[in-house]
């Protein structure tokens, strides 16, 4: 693989884990999605991972649950920690070392966010795996993926998602859905596209900091973006 990028931020859904069956984990897309992202590490890239925890709750739904909005964003960032401690022991398997770092400790299960630390972790072989979101009700997984990324210095964030890139419309509902191979931040605010949150797409175009989006569902598209060899959308200046 050529290196253009050294640290690199991968954000992925906790409904990526579920693939596309109704239990919380899929057994061949999350061995799947650990084996692209071993295949990375072996070729010298540091990695990050946000994992969000949709698969277990989303925040977003709490009325459907009758929930307090902030506690329903707190029993979301317990879910991304499930999928955290699930995607470290999958790492494991694959003989690769990882650690959890949380924006909240618990003892004996995560580390406590601190960015030095983190860093020097990557920079010693560690996959980052970072869960608990921002630590904040009201913020999405897509905004602490941002912040981590900008934390770890990182040189681009990859948000893997079920499809190929960003379209103008829903392309599994529409057939003539358009693909976008480049935008910029301002016409993803302007047109209010539904990629990431708009926080999150305010602090990368403050800091420069451009995003990949690639289907993460297909075999080795990770390394393959990497390397300049799939399809995507990228979003930057």
């Amino acid at each position: 693989m050529t290196k253009k990028y050294n640290n690199v931020l991968l954000k992925i859904s906790g409904e990526i884990l579920a693939g596309d069956s109704k239990n919380t984990f899929d057994n061949s897309t999350s061995k799947q999605i650990v084996d692209d992202i071993t295949s990375v590490k072996q070729s010298g890239i540091n990695l990050a991972v946000v994992v969000g925890g949709g698969n277990i709750i989303r925040g977003v739904n709490h009325k459907d649950f009758s929930l307090a909005k902030t506690s329903a964003d707190h029993m979301g960032m317990l879910g991304t920690i499930i999928n955290g401690v699930f995607l470290k022991n999958l790492l494991l398997n694959n003989g690769i070392k990882s650690v959890v770092y949380s924006s909240f400790m618990i003892p004996g299960i995560t580390k406590n966010f601190d960015h030095e630390e983190a860093k020097e972790a990557m920079n010693h072989g560690h996959i980052v795996i970072l869960v608990g979101g921002t630590g904040n009700p009201y913020f999405t997984t897509d905004t602490t993926a941002v912040l981590r990324a900008l934390e770890l210095e990182c040189d681009v964030l990859l948000k893997g998602t079920k499809v190929d890139g960003v379209y103008d419309k829903d392309p599994e509902k529409y057939s003539k859905a358009k693909k976008f191979s480049k935008l910029d931040y301002n016409y993803v605010i302007n047109n209010n596209l539904k990629i990431m949150d708009m926080t999150s797409i305010i602090m990368a175009e403050e800091a420069s900091l451009p995003i990949i989006v690639f289907s993460i569902k297909k075999r080795d598209e990770l390394k393959k973006v990497l390397e300049k060899k799939a399809e995507f959308t990228i979003i930057s200046n």
